[in-house]
């Protein structure tokens, strides 16, 4: 797409009214676009339209209408969770019409820099303490995209010396085009929303737009570790900073140092060294100084790291938001500790990779409560976790006997399937109860459904509230 001010006069169309798809319709209304708002929601459950109406601009509720797109609409911007088969999609691309999201949008829209963080998991919490580590060391982060500010919003208010640290999901990236980070982050690649994709092609394709427009004065930062994330490597157009868990890097990156205390000792130094451009090696801290549980948070904290030195932020300045960082809400968030058994909220864990990061994260007896939308997986990815690391599973939802036979396989001799209710809140409340009954003193009880929230609740944020309300009142 062209810089939204080229819209003047022009037809857009704007498909869903989403929080994101409300900002960029009034972005391009105020930069004089013609905009036509649609959502398949009926207009009763579309509180944002009249807002949207008082500003001039056109909302179409209940449907996709046939002449919604022809040839004098210029530009279409979807909600990146709109299926590229949705009817009016379909049509702008037979009719070539660009279609695009909100994130293409807003990079034209600031002269701010910007870093991208992508990957399958860990990208709220990377955002996150990216966002803390750059206010530590006295720069002024923006955290905008799929948590904070809708990015359009950000974008417009960013000044030159703020920086824009932005979540960015596959579907956001696959309608990009122009879109260049200053600093790309992309943390793993599993196999997940295939629904949408159709492929791992397209995921892997959608996730590596995120460094197609770099250039050499830019950064990638990747995962050494994983390797989807390496194969990109030769591709690559910005400079490569790496981190990696596994390997001591001898190029500049961030990585960690294992090392005994001393003679004889049992307990391993795990120093977390950052590698600069001259080969100079920062110390930061060590692992066990980080807040967060789990190994995959070492890995989230390296690639914090690697974002933040990359942006500027003197790598002594980081120590202190590595020490303090207490994670995000529903991502393995430590709820409570009642008659000996350790409650954890991990509703965010929307497929089995996630699950079994935070199993793994984990140590003592767990009590596992799993379920929640059919996507067609059948959860095989988590035999080896049930069977090393979990006594008993409650499971629920659409995936709830899948799940369960899972759990039979591993061996655990207590599977639980939980029934609806008469509401989604108290059959969760009900596979809490049950989990609590499982458990006992110096057991964990972990909802960490692999699966998303949509078969009954409407987001896995509600899942994790109710949960969390349920657990304080036990």
């Amino acid at each position: 797409m062209n810089h939204p001010e080229d819209y003047r006069g022009r037809q857009v169309v704007v498909l869903g009214l989403a929080k994101s798809g409300v900002q960029v319709a009034k972005t391009l209304h105020q930069y004089g676009a013609i905009v036509t708002v649609n959502d398949k929601k009926a207009r009763e459950e579309s509180p944002e339209a009249s807002e949207l109406e008082a500003l001039g601009i056109s909302v179409v509720c209940g449907g996709h209408p046939d002449g919604l797109i022809h040839p004098e609409v210029k530009l279409l911007v979807k909600n990146p969770g709109i299926p590229y088969s949705a009817p009016p999609v379909v049509r702008a691309l037979e009719l070539g019409i660009e279609v695009v999201t909100e994130v293409e949008v807003a990079y034209y829209l600031t002269a701010a820099p910007i870093i991208g963080i992508t990957g399958s998991n860990g990208k709220t919490t990377t955002t996150t303490w990216i966002g803390e580590m750059l206010a530590a060391a006295g720069m002024k982060p923006i955290v905008a995209g799929n948590i904070g500010t809708p990015l359009c919003a950000a974008a417009e208010s960013a000044k030159p010396d703020d920086c824009l640290v932005v979540e960015l999901s596959s579907f956001q990236l696959k309608g990009t085009e122009a879109f260049r980070p200053a600093v790309a982050v992309l943390l793993n690649v599993a196999e997940t929303h295939l629904d949408y994709h159709g492929t791992m092609e397209d995921y892997i394709t959608s996730k590596s737009k995120l460094f197609a427009n770099q250039r050499a004065e830019d950064t990638a930062v990747i995962n050494w570790d994983d390797p989807v994330c390496r194969q990109l490597v030769p591709y690559l157009k910005a400079r490569l900073l790496p981190f990696s868990l596994t390997e001591e890097l001898t190029v500049p990156g961030v990585f960690v140092r294992p090392s005994y205390v001393s003679e004889g000792d049992d307990g391993l130094s795990r120093s977390i060294i950052y590698r600069d451009e001259d080969g100079t090696e920062h110390s930061i801290m060590d692992v066990s100084e980080l807040m967060l549980p789990g190994r995959f948070n070492i890995g989230n904290a390296l690639a914090a790291i690697a974002a933040s030195v990359a942006a500027g932020a003197a790598p002594a300045a980081l120590i202190e938001p590595l020490r303090t960082f207490r994670g995000v809400e529903h991502r393995l968030e430590f709820v409570a500790h009642k008659s000996g058994i350790t409650y954890y909220n991990n509703s965010k864990a929307t497929n089995s990779k996630a699950t079994v990061t935070a199993l793994n994260a984990l140590s003592g007896p767990i009590v596992l409560i799993a379920g929640g939308l059919d996507r067609g997986s059948d959860y095989m990815e988590l035999l080896p976790a049930l069977q090393n690391k979990v006594k008993a599973v409650v499971a629920l939802g659409q995936t709830r006997e899948k799940i369960g036979q899972v759990a039979e396989l591993a061996g655990l001799a207590k599977v639980v399937l939980v029934d609806n209710e008469d509401s989604a809140a108290n059959t969760l409340r009900t596979a809490l109860h049950q989990a609590a009954e499982l458990a006992e003193e110096g057991d964990i009880v972990l909802l960490s459904p692999a699966c998303a929230s949509w078969d009954m609740f409407s987001s896995y944020e509600e899942r994790g509230r109710i949960f969390k309300e349920a657990v304080h009142t036990l």
